[in-house]
């Protein structure tokens, strides 16, 4: 059975994540039984958030698998290919169809041939990978491209960032019909949040954040990103990608992701609780 997805933006479903009506749930109920340290248990019914494969095919040629949450997937299409370096600005891609299969979900992307040619070099270099010996030391150079420096820097008060926390639980509605899942929150100088993604993967969750803005041609301006998650590398490069100035995470950073921060200029306050957060220095 195959159904292809109309997607409306602005269709809400568990009071500000966007779904088409109809379409694949975002949760899934289940039966579990409660055992306490007593020694009591019963049955209980639980909310579970989906998580389902997404195939990313770009001008016909299968790109990615990504297991994500089915909402916001346009979004997803956008901040994904602007993080993975194949577009710029939002006008390369011409369109997106996404569908439904008996396997997951599949999202059709059609760019412009100039990106087209980006994505043919990059399959090309992937296929040929194989019988080439030095491809382990291409690989790790590609992994670790250089990454622009920002010409927007963060001149907030962390204030904002505490201002910002207060306000989050609130708005994450899936989360709080599951418990399982990350958010990624675009916040103003002064702490409020003007927009929020969510979705099991916090890279995910990530790009669906950068892929709205991308579409509503939104900006930063002098505020900042706050992700329910560690602060890996890859999260500091799609930060610096999209043009953020800041980046709050609630977990701890890796080695690398406060490297790459510092090469890009990037600013970071992790572990960001309610009433402290660190500032790397």
């Amino acid at each position: 059975m195959r159904r292809k997805a109309t997607f409306r933006p602005r269709s809400q479903y568990l009071s500000g994540s966007r779904l088409d009506p109809g379409w694949m749930t975002p949760t899934a109920n289940q039966t579990f039984v409660r055992h306490s340290a007593q020694g009591g248990s019963e049955v209980i019914a639980r909310q579970l958030a989906v998580e389902t494969p997404i195939a990313v095919e770009i001008n016909g040629i299968g790109y990615a698998v990504l297991m994500a949450s089915p909402l916001d997937l346009v979004d997803l299409v956008f901040g994904f290919l602007l993080t993975e370096r194949l577009i710029e600005h939002p006008a390369q891609i011409k369109d997106v169809d996404c569908h439904e299969t008996e396997a997951g979900l599949i999202a059709r992307v059609s760019v412009i041939q100039q990106v087209a040619d980006r994505l043919f070099e990059r399959v090309r270099h992937r296929t040929s990978d194989a019988s080439c010996g030095l491809c382990g030391v291409e690989n790790l150079e590609q992994a670790l491209r250089p990454l622009p420096v920002l010409n927007e820097f963060w001149a907030g008060d962390d204030s904002a960032i505490f201002s910002a926390l207060s306000s989050l639980d609130p708005r994450q509605a899936l989360n709080q019909a599951t418990g399982a899942v990350h958010a990624a929150a675009r916040c103003s100088a002064d702490g409020r949040i003007l927009d929020i993604r969510e979705d099991v993967g916090r890279h995910n969750a990530f790009d669906k954040l950068i892929g709205a803005m991308l579409r509503a041609d939104a900006h930063w301006d002098g505020g900042f990103a706050l992700l329910t998650s560690r602060c890996s590398y890859e999260l500091v490069e799609k930060a610096v990608l999209s043009g953020c100035p800041m980046l709050a995470t609630i977990s701890a950073p890796t080695d690398l992701a406060v490297r790459r921060a510092e090469e890009a200029g990037l600013k970071l306050r992790v572990l960001a609780r309610r009433d402290a957060l660190l500032a790397v220095r």
